[in-house]
């Protein structure tokens, strides 16, 4: 294995830590900072430039100019774009996956795959952007003989709603991130998008904004289609959200994170979309027929799965749900199995580990019993797995046990009986998603509890855990408040375009100035909705 000096060394070869705005490498003017090795508790080299209000303005007036030419591009044009993004993220798998891991504590091997995975979605979108099924292409034709008043030609699509300004996530460092897809899906629909990078992994951040921006020289689009800022503490946040360029808001992380700026965006001049994904414990319910005929087994996956990514996912299954009865014990004693043996491990940012700390301490002071804890921590900001138990009284007693706890801790609650069961699952404010493990003998109890989940989930699994999830045109990440703040739009998926468009008629146009996709004799071949009926004509 390579010495940590000469990975270093290696993936900061092509760094400067300046911020890219438009075409221009933007140096510090004032204030810099350095990424931090969680593991080892050592800056990392280079130092990166502090940006704020200034910054944001430059991009956001430069995203504005780029918006009209980029938002016309043709779909082969724009679909060629995200696909050159997916090779140059390729290019620099290796790179990028060594230097994330410096800044994360994840391993090389599991961050290059989340790199081939982010390249996987723009090559995903591109399909979306050829196939010009987003555009939603509608016709209802002039009928001028009509009585008693005619009708003019209506033609309908969607275009994108602006720029867009994106805010990167911590625990995904690569596929919710800059190159992730709230960027792919921003850029699909024709949207700039001004992406503030995370402070926590910014050599990451940038070595992922340097592939993006040379796909946007390389293909010729004007300069602000993309750009990267950066800054500390909440004013280059609180500026992206204010400018009155910035049409769209997308954020992954806390409640109070994404409501502080939901908050901010509508208190605006003219209030802007903030979709935000948030919180979510993503609650694993075990039906009796189930848990008797393979409770162990389920218990042995719900721990595993709970404990991928050091517990920092936001479909981490974190609540385990079953009525004490045959294979309950079974279930617990493999749960306790698989988290007692799991080596604490090294957490994202020495905050989220204080976070989960506190979090962990919660769930006890609120009356919840420890089954096991996992070894000592040997290092600083390493992250000690744990499993508690409550019963189904005491966790409908205390909301604080719903609450998310952001790392490798999950809580297994005891029920008394079926009623109990739906009792606790209509507790449960919004979720991303939810589980049922369930044989054909639990059909009738599961059709009870379905609709439940249905009206506090986007996502229902089952015989299967949360995580991880494919990214699919049927795929939904998202749901009800607190999961997100708009449950009718999806965060991952091929459907995560639809956030950043928004509809415009053209009516009683003469062909020549219509768009392409509504022009007479559909020259692009798309499938549109005309008088009503799907067709090609």
């Amino acid at each position: 294995m390579a010495d940590i000096a000469d990975i270093a060394h290696k993936a900061d070869v092509a760094l400067t830590g300046d911020m890219l705005i438009g075409s221009a490498s933007v140096p510090a003017a004032g204030a810099t900072m350095r990424a931090l090795n969680p593991a080892t508790g050592r800056e990392i080299e280079p130092p990166f430039a502090l940006g704020g209000a200034a910054e944001v303005d430059r991009a956001a007036r430069l995203a504005d100019e780029a918006f009209d030419s980029y938002n016309r591009t043709g779909l082969d044009e724009r679909a060629a774009f995200l696909e050159l993004i997916a090779d140059r993220l390729d290019a620099v798998n290796g790179e990028l996956a060594e230097r994330t891991a410096l800044e994360t504590g994840l391993p090389a091997a599991q961050l290059s795959a989340e790199a081939a995975k982010a390249a996987g979605q723009f090559r995903q979108f591109a399909d979306v952007v050829r196939q010009g099924r987003f555009r939603h292409a509608t016709v209802d034709p002039a009928q001028p003989e009509r009585q008693p008043r005619p009708r003019t030609d209506h033609r309908m699509q969607k275009i994108a709603i602006g720029p867009v300004a994106v805010f990167g996530a911590s625990n995904f460092p690569i596929s919710y991130s800059v190159a992730g897809g709230d960027t792919a899906s921003a850029l699909a629909a024709g949207a700039p998008v001004i992406l503030k990078a995370h402070n926590a992994h910014p050599g990451s951040s940038e070595l992922q904004a340097r592939a993006i921006r040379s796909a946007v020289a390389d293909s010729g689009l004007h300069e602000g289609v993309f750009s990267m800022v950066r800054g500390a503490g909440n004013e280059i946040g609180e500026a992206l959200v204010d400018h009155p360029l910035i049409k769209a808001v997308t954020f992954t992380g806390s409640e109070a994170g994404g409501m502080a700026l939901y908050r901010r965006a509508q208190l605006r001049p003219d209030p802007i979309p903030v979709f935000a994904e948030m919180t979510s414990v993503n609650p694993t319910f075990v039906l009796p027929s189930a848990l008797a005929a393979r409770g162990a087994e389920v218990g042995d996956g719900f721990a595993e799965r709970m404990l991928v990514n050091v517990g920092q996912a936001c479909l981490k299954p974190a609540i385990l749900l079953a009525i004490d009865g045959p294979g309950y014990a079974g279930m617990r004693e493999a749960a306790v199995a698989r988290a007692g043996a799991m080596d604490a491990r090294t957490m994202l940012t020495p905050g989220i580990h204080d976070a989960y700390e506190r979090g962990a301490r919660r769930l006890r002071d609120a009356g919840a019993a420890s089954l096991v804890e996992g070894p000592e921590p040997r290092g600083t900001w390493e992250g000690r797995s744990r499993l508690l138990e409550v019963d189904g009284d005491r966790f409908l007693a205390e909301p604080a046990l719903a609450g998310e706890v952001f790392g490798p801790s999950a809580l297994l609650v005891r029920l008394t009986g079926m009623d109990q069961l739906l009792e606790v699952a209509r507790s449960f404010r919004g979720q991303l998603s939810a589980a049922m493990h369930i044989d054909e003998p639990d059909h009738a109890d599961a059709a009870r509890l379905l609709p439940i989940l249905e009206r506090r989930t986007g996502r229902i699994v089952v015989n299967a855990f949360a995580h991880p999830q494919e990214v699919a045109h049927a795929t939904i990440h998202g749901g009800p408040f607190p999961a997100t703040t708009d449950s009718r739009f999806t965060s991952v998926g091929m459907t995560a375009i639809d956030r950043f468009l928004r509809p415009v008629t053209y009516q009683g146009f003469p062909d020549a100035l219509l768009p392409e996709a509504l022009s007479a004799g559909n020259p692009l071949g798309l499938w549109r909705l005309t008088d009503g009926y799907l067709s090609r004509d």
